[in-house]
């Protein structure tokens, strides 16, 4: 029997007033004490255990309906080219680009009943990146950002956020950065390629012999920058955290094992090639490093070549990039698995929206427009349930058959994981008050 404390935090053992009229409630809708208390469990265990990301960044929007969520017996003109293949997920089928996922299909799951607010990139972007809308006066800050804000207090040796590949829309900015948390947040950017023969990332290259002097004036100019920085950004209390990311950053400029973490030549021959000798496959692989080593949330650029806003030649573009994104991410999933790191990463694929089911009549060979109605993307590690299937499309994939998932409950359940606090309060740099993520419910079929 269950013992009821008069006050509301419970002691010995027993069990609050509140907590048990809480119980109750929960029970009314199917929940018995033994759900509700592993729930709790769950949630203790979370907050005892960082939770690290990679998030590969299909920009462009992919084609759900040629790769996770496609339809044979649609007609020709919605069909397209491709067929499904199945997966070790029985039920589950993939794209048949997609043999690697569908080997390792039991690491991931996949929503297919996404659906955003705008068909537009850059607000795409900014929307899935942050699970909030982009404004000219608001501009959201990614996941990574958030992370840093909520989580990231104590001494590193790497960056707490690392981008691999610069991200930007024409018309609405960089997504998935600081926002309106300042540029103290940012991710540090890796624009080379990490598939090159001469990639590097000097930052982060400094000599065990360089001279003290030398360190002396690369801490001054990094000073005067953010002297600079500081003058523009201003916000209460911005100046305290700003100094300790200050210190902070140059510890990280001075140190051997973020020097390490970039060097993927540190790598096998073997496990390169696993993970695919191009951007896509050597980003993901540097990303498996940069975790391992202390980064907390890595975003890569997820295309060889096209991108995936495939207007025109939908399938030769598609048969260009999906195989380095099927390669690329089965061998992390995989490589995570294998070094016991799989439940505390999380692993997303994603774009902006998806395409067309339709396709349409470009003179250079048909293509997929923007479609935000209904669309697909994947999570795995990170304590998600994986092996799932969440939602369904119609006949067509044009619209959302059963189980809608908003872009804010991605959002709201991306959080869960991270163990971020959606009701955080911040302050904008103009020092409005915000709400972290003020709307969403996490997508309990994965958790």
């Amino acid at each position: 029997m269950l013992k009821l404390l008069d006050h509301d935090n419970a002691e010995n053992g027993g069990i609050s007033r509140r907590e048990a009229l809480r119980v109750g409630g929960l029970s009314a809708l199917g929940l018995s004490l033994p759900d509700v208390l592993r729930m709790q469990a769950q949630a203790s265990e979370r907050a005892g255990r960082e939770v690290n990301c990679v998030l590969l960044w299909l920009l462009g929007g992919p084609s759900h309906i040629d790769m996770y969520d496609l339809k044979p017996l649609a007609p020709a003109e919605i069909r397209g080219e491709l067929s499904p293949i199945s997966t070790n997920v029985p039920g589950l089928e993939l794209g048949e680009l997609m043999p690697n996922m569908a080997a390792c299909a039991d690491k991931f799951s996949v929503i297919r009943s996404m659906h955003s607010y705008s068909p537009t990139h850059g607000m795409g972007d900014h929307h899935l990146m942050s699970g909030r809308k982009w404004s000219s006066a608001i501009v959201p800050p990614g996941y990574g950002a958030m992370l840093t804000w909520q989580q990231e207090r104590r001494a590193r040796q790497t960056p707490p956020f690392v981008q691999i590949g610069k991200l930007t829309s024409t018309s609405y900015g960089d997504p998935g950065l600081g926002g309106y948390l300042g540029r103290t947040y940012d991710p540090f950017i890796v624009e080379s390629d990490p598939n090159s023969s001469s990639f590097a990332v000097n930052e982060f290259s400094t000599p065990e012999t360089i001279e003290s002097g030398r360190l002396t004036d690369r801490q001054g100019l990094l000073a005067a920058v953010d002297r600079f920085q500081s003058r523009v950004e201003q916000q209460p209390g911005f100046a305290r955290t700003h100094d300790e990311l200050q210190q902070r950053a140059f510890s990280m400029i001075t140190s051997s094992k973020a020097k390490n973490a970039f060097d993927i030549s540190q790598e096998s021959e073997a496990t390169r090639d696993a993970y695919g000798r191009n951007r896509v496959g050597q980003g993901l692989l540097l990303a498996r490093r940069l975790i391992e080593a202390g980064v907390r949330f890595v975003t890569v650029k997820g295309y060889v070549r096209y991108g995936w806003d495939h207007h025109p030649e939908v399938f030769p573009r598609l048969r260009t990039e999906v195989p380095p994104y099927d390669q690329g991410y089965a061998a992390l999933l995989n490589d995570l698995a294998a070094r016991g790191m799989l439940d505390n990463t999380l692993v997303i694929t994603a774009g902006e929206f998806g395409r067309t089911p339709r396709l349409n009549a470009d003179p250079r060979a048909p293509g997929r427009d923007h479609w935000n109605r209904c669309f697909s993307l994947t999570l795995g590690g990170g304590g998600i349930r994986t092996g799932q299937v969440i939602g369904a499309s119609d006949k067509h994939a044009a619209e959302i058959a059963d189980r809608p998932v908003s872009v804010p409950d991605f959002a709201a359940t991306v959080y869960h994981a991270l163990g971020l606090n959606p009701q955080a309060e911040l302050r904008t740099l103009d020092d409005r008050p915000m709400l972290a993520l003020p709307e969403g419910e996490v997508i309990q079929e994965l958790v």
